[in-house]
């Protein structure tokens, strides 16, 4: 009943906003109510590591009802405190060197970000383009993968500017955020707890610190932030001051901070590339200049049918995109796991297996058919299924190493482990995702 009552109010949001499309709202945070609040907090994941209070989703629950209504009051009164965020700094990539920076707020933040989340995302839904896919209701990044095969495949490859915006969640500027907030959301409260969240402060090894730009990832609200900052940055730039001004056929794909933008027409693509560090340095962001590439992707039959070279790639959600030959001799556009996401996925079983070889073999395989299965679940696309194939062989290689480890004999004979594989087997690899290609 709950659930039905915030989903009639985001409707009857979504409906005004798409009857109003050039009116700033000034009064949506009446919408949230305790009731709201009870559903934002079943919205948030409950497992999630904690913030710079220590405190639990099961210790919050303990009172929930008073916490909520005290957190309501603080949050419509203006008395409400955002607590800063306490970053941790992940992996990136498979070189191990380099890292992302992830912000942890606390538990009862998280809720309220939630509950903001949900007044925010029936404005911007409405004018959110089909061009973009993270962090979207219904939308997912094989979505995105889909879409830009299709039209790749009908412009016959073109022009690829594979976009890179440098550190672009610590650079996004919080007074161009705010003026764009305010062409659709001029309500009091949500602008006043957006600032907070902006301003709340990092904490790392113990230290404080306030970057004057940025939106920590891994906040709640952060993800339709920066969608909203990019919709006006990148988006409806291309879509109402580029394409109108172009010779040929161009479209954009945008999965959260990674773009792909393709044109038929080198002219164009070029004229793009120049004005790109403009736009962006408008708002304050940087485009990489060694990562943000122009690539000819054309067709190998409009290359002279030549076989098309490696540096004729690009990598896009996690797979590196190509020219390949169909069973039928036809040239079409093949994908393949990124090579950096395959060596840090073994990476981080060659982790789990180490610390972990002490469980019992039934546990060690069940947790390894997970992860098995989270990977195909993800990487098995059609084109994709030798690399798939790969992934189950190495990390059958890398659990029978950390089994060795833990035996007297640290040398198991393959047919040994052959028969431990009839036991426990891995999930065979299998194609999830079978479009685009099929009748090529």
């Amino acid at each position: 009943m709950e659930s039905e009552s915030v989903s009639t109010k985001q409707r009857r949001i979504a409906e005004l906003v798409r009857i109003h499309p050039e009116v700033s709202f000034t009064s949506l945070a009446y919408h949230i109510d305790l009731r709201w609040l009870h559903e934002a907090y079943k919205r948030t994941r409950k497992d999630g590591a904690v913030g710079v209070d220590g405190q639990t989703a099961e210790e919050y629950a303990k009172d929930l009802g008073n916490n909520l209504r005290s957190l309501l009051e603080r949050a419509k009164s203006g008395t409400y405190v955002a607590p800063p965020v306490r970053r941790k700094n992940i992996p990136k990539g498979s070189s191990g060197t380099e890292t992302r920076p992830i912000g942890i707020p606390t538990f009862e933040d998280k809720v309220l970000q939630r509950a903001v989340h949900m007044v925010l995302e029936p404005v911007y839904e409405q004018d959110f383009l089909d061009c973009s896919y993270g962090f979207r209701p219904g939308r997912s990044a094989h979505d995105a993968l889909e879409v830009l095969w299709k039209q790749a495949m009908n412009i016959g490859g073109g022009w690829m500017i594979d976009l890179d915006i440098r550190k672009f969640f610590d650079t996004m500027d919080h007074s161009h955020l705010r003026s764009i907030l305010k062409k659709r959301v001029c309500d009091g409260v949500l602008i006043r707890l957006i600032g907070k969240w902006l301003n709340a402060g990092v904490m790392e090894s113990g230290s404080l610190c306030y970057p004057e730009t940025g939106s920590p990832q891994g906040g709640v609200v952060s993800p339709i932030l920066s969608n909203i900052y990019l919709h006006e940055v990148l988006d409806t730039w291309f879509a109402d001051v580029v394409k109108p001004r172009l010779k040929g056929k161009a479209f954009i794909v945008r999965y959260a901070d990674d773009a792909i933008l393709a044109f038929s027409c080198r002219e164009d693509a070029l004229r793009v590339m120049e004005v790109l560090p403009k736009r962006f340095g408008k708002y304050g962001l940087t485009i990489h200049p060694e990562k943000t590439r122009l690539i000819d992707f054309r067709k190998p039959k409009a290359q002279g049918g030549a076989k098309p070279s490696k540096s004729a790639t690009f990598n896009f959600l996690g797979f590196t995109h190509y020219w390949g030959l169909s069973k039928k001799g036809r040239w079409y556009i093949k994908r393949k796991t990124d090579r950096s996401r395959f060596s840090r996925a073994l990476k981080g079983i060659d982790e789990w297996c180490r610390k972990n070889r002490h469980l019992s073999l039934k546990r060690q395989h069940k947790t390894l058919t997970l992860k098995v299965r989270g990977h195909f679940a993800y990487y098995g696309i059609t084109g994709n299924g030798m690399g798939i194939v790969r992934f189950r062989h190495q990390v059958e290689r890398i659990w029978k190493k950390w089994l060795n480890r833990r035996s007297r004999n640290p040398d198991m004979p393959w047919e040994r482990f052959q028969r431990l594989r009839k036991r426990f087997a891995l999930p065979p690899a299998k194609v999830v995702h079978s479009y685009c290609a099929a009748n090529l």
